[in-house]
Formats: C-alpha cells, structure tokens, sequence
C-alpha cells in the first residue's frame, strides 16, 4: 500500500504537471502574462518544498501527502471558475503549493521504503509521473472542455487522498532531523549546492518544454490538436518509457554517470528539436529529450538522499526547491523573449541550460567521491 500511495501520487502530480501548458492557449495571454502566471506556480512549487521537509521529519509523510493532496483538488476544482487573469494568478499559485508538497512527500516516502536501491525505486516512482503527462496532454488536445480537465484531474486527486488516507505509513519521529542551527553547516556542502544546481537548470529545461513547447508548435503552422500529440507521444511518453529502462540500467550503472550521459543528449536533443522543420523530425526529436530528461530528477534525488543520510528529507526538500527556482526564473526569462511572438529564440534556453548541466556534472563527480566524512553533515551535540 505504501508504494501504492506513492505512485499515485506522483501520477496526480502528473496529471497537473502539465495542465498549464495544456491549457495556456486557451486562455489568450501575452507572453509575460503567460511567463507570470508559471513563474507565479513555481512560487508556489519554492513555498511548499523549502517547508515540506521539515513538516515530513515532525509530522510524517501522511500529513504532508493528505495536505498537498487537498491543496490540489481546492484549486483545480475553483480553476473554472477562476473568472480572468488575477483569479488565474491564485489559482495556479496554490497548485504549485499542492503540487510541491505531493513532489517531495512521496519521492521521500519511496527514498526511505528502497533505500538500499533507492535511485532505482525513484526513477520507478516517477515513471507514474511521465503517465500522467501523456494523459493530461493528450485529453487537453482533444477539445476537451478546460473545465472537464480540471474537475477530471480534480477528482483523480480525490481518489488518491483516499487511498493515502487508508494507508498506514512510517510514524514520523516528531523531531525535525535538521535544525536551523545546521544549514550553514549543510548549505556549505560543495555536493548538495551542485546537485540544487544541476536540479535548478533540469527543472528549467522539463518544465520549459511542457509549459512552452505547445505555443511553440502553433507558432510553426503545426494544427493545436497537433501541438498536444507531439507533447503527449513524443515528451511525454519519452520520460515515461526512459524511466522504464533507466530503472533497470541504474542496477549496474552509478547514478552519476547517467546523469552525464543524459545531460548530453539532453544539449542534442533539445537544440534539434528548434531547428528540424518537419512534423516527423519535430515529432522524434522531441521524443528523443524525453528519453533523455527522463532520468535526471529521480537519479538527482536519489543521489542526494544517498548523500545526505540525516535530514534526507529536509535536504531533498531544499534542492527541490532550488529545482523549482529554476522554473521561476526560466519562466521569466523564457516570457520575456517569447514577448514578440519569437518563441524558437526563446526556447533556445533549455539547450543553453543543458551544456551547464553536463559543466556541473564533470565539476560534481570528484566532489562525490570525497570521503563520507566530507560530505556528512556533523553529528548532533546533545
């Protein structure tokens, strides 16, 4: 049941992952309207990940999932009625909330189910995740009424909180396992500011494309239906089937090494999909980065809990939180390139951002490989 409650989850997270891209063009927005609305989401996303992990550590993954999961189905269910701009602006500020605490309450609950394979058991978890991207962005371009998405997606949630309510999990220990006093202590770790870094720079490139790739379509005479399969097919059930694989290939391979290889093919994929003309081309392309995005988060995490063996869940609350920092500002960034209708010029950011990624993982590698004691937060004085 525990793994159960996980993946669902991480499939709710799915579904709503995608929902604002899915759904931008039919709200009619300017390029930094649109670029504050997901820069506002990710506020959200920052909020509920900085504070998520020390609320697991006292209170217990329960507690974290059933709020997270409540915040959801609040704000999908008023997003119909949002009513223009400013109620678009709130309504997306609480699902990135809702989203943020799922994100981190469940990668923690299966970090510590599989610990010994715990890379591994990530990158399975969020196979459900690369599913409900395929959903959401496939029904969205079907015509499917923007309401019916939201209160479908809506009651999924409602589903999964039942189910989270029913499940017995770990007791919480009732003590934070991270102190205020230690994060100089922890955030001078040279290990865990790389991996919020390679964090940062991912979640800019993933959620780029699933916030920005459709309006980009459109704009290059592909139909809306069109736009939404490439998302679907292509990125979406990429990250799904790469997730499938790199499960298995983390059994023999370390997890850095494969977060190298697919930062890589990443830079390649990414650049290609901007510049081929054809729908085939586009279409494989795209298909292409979500194989190769589909290892970075789980394995980034997975290598952080690994790391950071006391306060895991506080420390893959702040490089989480860092990861969706990087989509505030990619937003931004991205919004107000797009201002002219130029989305190609400003999509070019998420190859940009992936040549870094492979920098941070070449600089990340020795850092790694210090001893324990290096990399360990000191022990406690009591």
């Amino acid at each position: 049941m525990l793994l159960l409650s996980a993946c669902l989850a991480i499939l709710t997270y799915g579904l709503i992952a995608p929902i604002l891209g899915a759904l931008l063009p039919t709200y009619h927005l300017t390029g930094p309207q649109q670029g504050m609305l997901a820069m506002l989401q990710a506020i959200g996303l920052v909020i509920a990940s900085l504070s998520a992990g020390p609320v697991i550590d006292i209170k217990g993954n329960k507690s974290g999932l059933l709020l997270g999961l409540s915040l959801i189905i609040a704000s999908l269910a008023a997003a119909p009625n949002a009513g223009g701009y400013g109620g678009l602006l709130a309504v997306y500020f609480v699902l990135g909330i809702g989203g943020g605490i799922v994100v981190t309450g469940a990668n923690a609950l299966v970090g510590a189910v599989e610990p010994t394979r715990r890379s591994a058991a990530l990158n399975f978890l969020n196979l459900f995740f690369g599913l409900g991207g395929i959903i959401t962005t496939f029904v969205a371009s079907e015509a499917v009424a923007p309401s019916l998405v939201c209160y479908s997606i809506a009651a999924f949630a409602l589903l999964t909180l039942i189910v989270n309510i029913a499940t017995k999990m770990p007791a919480p220990s009732g003590q934070a396992s991270f102190r205020i006093s230690e994060a100089p202590s922890l955030l001078s770790k040279p290990a865990l500011i790389l991996l919020a870094i390679l964090l940062f720079l991912y979640v800019s490139c993933e959620v780029g494309v699933w916030n920005w790739l459709k309006i980009y379509l459109v704009t290059v005479n592909f139909s809306p239906s069109a736009a939404g399969h490439v998302v679907s097919y292509g990125f979406a059930f990429g990250i799904l089937l790469g997730r499938i694989v790199v499960s298995r290939i983390l059994a023999n391979v370390p997890p850095l090494t494969v977060t190298l290889a697919a930062s890589i093919c990443m830079a390649v994929t990414t650049y290609l999909m901007l510049q081929l003309s054809s729908t085939i081309g586009i279409t494989a392309a795209v298909f292409c980065a979500g194989l190769s995005m589909a290892p970075m988060f789980p394995t980034t995490l997975g290598i952080t809990a690994d790391t950071f063996r006391r306060g895991t869940a506080t420390a893959l609350g702040i490089v989480i939180t860092v990861g969706w920092i990087g989509l505030a500002v990619s937003s931004k960034i991205i919004g107000a390139l797009a201002g002219n209708g130029n989305y190609k010029r400003a999509l070019l950011l998420i190859p940009a951002f992936s040549v870094l990624m492979i920098l941070v993982n070449l600089v990340l590698r020795p850092v790694l490989k210090r001893p324990a004691a290096e990399l360990a937060l000191a022990p406690k004085l009591e």
